[in-house]
């Protein structure tokens, strides 16, 4: 049985961790501002979707900054994606993440965060707190090439 553990009369699924980036660390961009992580988000997105539904992002740090990777988290609807908190605690742990920069884009061009927004930063906050991975940003995209930034805002 591939994968598998034998254990006497039982079988125990093997679970392997693993992470490899294929960026030397003296190629990985560092993050020193909130306009930098937009950068690297915006680059990321498909133009044609900003406007058309919500997408849910987030940037894997070490602890100098530098970015370990990205990854996508949710695709949703017009108002609203699925943020699972344990998916991307999980990406971060594989990872060695000492911190995260989330993101997510409003297809209305509003960029004021919702009351979802906040309780989900406020969770991530908490839960990242826990695990000694910290919560650097939650920044929001408009399609007009425009952001919001929680920490420059003062909410994290």
């Amino acid at each position: 049985m591939k994968n598998a553990i034998q254990l006497s009369m039982f079988n125990v699924a093997e679970v392997v961790l693993s992470y490899k980036s294929n960026v030397p660390p003296s190629q990985r961009k560092k993050i020193t501002c909130s306009k930098d992580a937009n950068d690297i988000f915006r680059e990321s997105w498909n133009d044609s979707t900003l406007e058309y539904y919500e997408e849910f992002k987030i940037l894997l740090m070490n602890r100098s900054n530098a970015v370990l990777g990205l990854l996508p988290i949710s695709k949703g609807g017009i108002s609203g994606t699925v943020t699972d908190v344990r998916i991307i605690l999980q990406a971060a742990l594989k990872s060695n993440a000492s911190g995260l920069i989330v993101c997510h884009n409003h297809p209305s061009g509003n960029l004021n965060p919702s009351e979802s927004d906040s309780r989900i930063t406020q969770k991530l906050k908490e839960a990242g707190n826990i695990m000694d991975i910290q919560l650097l940003d939650h920044l929001i995209l408009s399609p007009e090439n425009d952001y919001y930034s929680f920490a420059d805002n003062g909410l994290l």
